[in-house]
């Protein structure tokens, strides 16, 4: 999903940028932790699907707060009020016309969202915390994991180190915080959301946020959501939320990240759009029925060591060129390309054999031959990739081929009955790693 448009609010005298996304019946209005960038976060695949799922059973409302990202910026020396960065929620939502709206408080954004609540509960549907508290309390537990023994100690080393990350992705989300590059990418966000003496102060004033004695006003249905083992919001704080607020429904949830959209992101939202629907998410298709071929170089180590690794770079090159052309003739999709071997889908097995047909064809000026195996099965859909059983069964069958030919399952053959395409009976076989016997075919030509 691509980034929305940024537009801006006005909150007394300061801008508060924000957007909107998808068309729902409901507006859904969250409230972010400590800082946020409302454009630089659509660049994360997992935020963007995140909120792109929000998004579908919702009109989606998003913003800075005052102080970070897009919005205008504040001195240390002269903080908000939580009742005025409160009152941005309230500006947001008048700029797009929305009279009620379901808050979604991530972090330090459930605070804003409680006193909201409870001060125009005629304009909240409904409230929705995730991984939030009352009043913040420093969790010893990850005092060695940061370096710090104090809360002001922590406020002090953020100044010194916010330009390097700190705290590391590795506190927020642990299980991704060895990836390299998703650790550059955090603190690239944390850079361009909020300066180095403005995350100081907003720490500061999350030290001082405490809104317990509002709990008990709250008269608007209630969703708390928290992670068991998580360490920078300890689980003691949303099970005191659910005690303190009236009718409160609480999910525990299993997992140790704080940001929502890393980990098990699906059993949140699944959570919440229950709530807020009253149905269950359908989830989407995620699996297709598809012909896999798979196709590979025969001989090809040997041919490589007589070659010579530019003349066989270069030989290589051109079948690739001779495979990718085929595909685009059949309209079979490339899922993947090892070393001299290709990977492909299809949307039809006649085209598929036809296609298989054609590249050991064409291969052969080159003085090469390629075996080829083909399967019809439901497969996964993770991404652009395709995985499940029956790629591995694709690959099996590719296995047993002789070279130049072309070996298909029986399911292959069934389904392009009547087409004209000859097979010769090559017996039952046992797969490696997959059940059964099989019964294979070679194509016929």
């Amino acid at each position: 999903m691509s980034a929305p448009k940024t537009r801006y609010a006005k909150s007394g005298d300061t801008n508060i940028a924000y957007q909107v996304v998808g068309e729902g019946s409901r507006d859904l209005v969250l409230v972010n932790g400590w800082a946020s960038h409302v454009e630089l976060a659509w660049e994360s695949r997992a935020v963007a699907k995140f909120y792109g799922r929000l998004a579908s059973f919702s009109r989606f409302i998003l913003f800075d707060k005052r102080g970070t990202g897009l919005s205008d910026r504040v001195t240390p020396d002269k903080l908000p009020t939580l009742e005025e960065r409160m009152d941005d929620v309230r500006a947001v939502m008048d700029a797009v016309g929305s009279e009620r709206a379901a808050l979604l408080g991530y972090s330090e954004g459930g605070p804003m969202s409680i006193l909201f609540a409870a001060t125009y509960p005629e304009r909240v549907t409904a409230l929705i915390l995730f991984g939030s508290f009352a009043k913040h309390v420093f969790e010893e537990s990850a005092a060695p994991r940061l370096g710090i023994g104090s809360p002001e100690e922590f406020n002090v080393v953020i100044e010194k180190r916010w330009a390097e990350g700190y705290p590391p992705l590795g506190i927020w989300a642990p299980t991704i915080g060895s990836n390299a590059m998703a650790s550059e990418q955090w603190a690239r966000a944390m850079r361009m959301s909020a300066s180095p003496a403005a995350a100081a102060a907003l720490s500061r004033m999350v030290q001082q946020t405490d809104v317990r004695h509002v709990l008990p006003s709250l008269r608007v249905p209630t969703l708390i959501l928290h992670r068991v083992d998580e360490r920078i919001i300890g689980v003691a704080h949303a099970r005191y939320l659910a005690a303190h607020i009236p009718g409160a429904r609480y999910v525990e949830l299993s997992g140790e990240d704080h940001l929502p959209w890393i980990g098990d992101s699906s059993a949140i939202l699944d959570e919440i759009e229950e709530f807020l629907t009253g149905t269950k998410h359908q989830p989407e298709t995620d699996r297709v029925l598809a012909t896999v071929l798979f196709t590979d170089i025969v001989g090809a180590t040997e041919k490589a060591a007589s070659l010579g690794d530019g003349r066989w770079r270069d030989l290589l090159e051109s079948h690739h060129a001779v495979v990718r052309h085929e595909l685009a003739r059949f309209r079979g999709r490339e899922i993947d390309t090892a070393g001299d071997g290709f990977f492909a889908a299809f949307d039809g097995p006649a085209r598929a054999i036809r296609c298989a047909c054609a590249i050991s064809d064409a291969v052969k000026p080159l003085g090469l031959q390629v075996r080829a195996g083909l399967h019809t099965g439901e497969c996964e859909l993770m991404g652009e990739k395709l995985g499940g059983i029956a790629v591995h069964i694709g690959a099996r069958v590719a296995s047993r081929a002789l070279p130049d030919e072309i070996m298909v399952s029986n399911t292959v053959k069934d389904l392009v009955t009547g087409s004209g395409i000859r097979f010769g009976d090559r017996g039952t076989h046992s797969l490696k790693g997959v059940p059964g016997e099989w019964r294979l075919y070679a194509i016929e030509r």
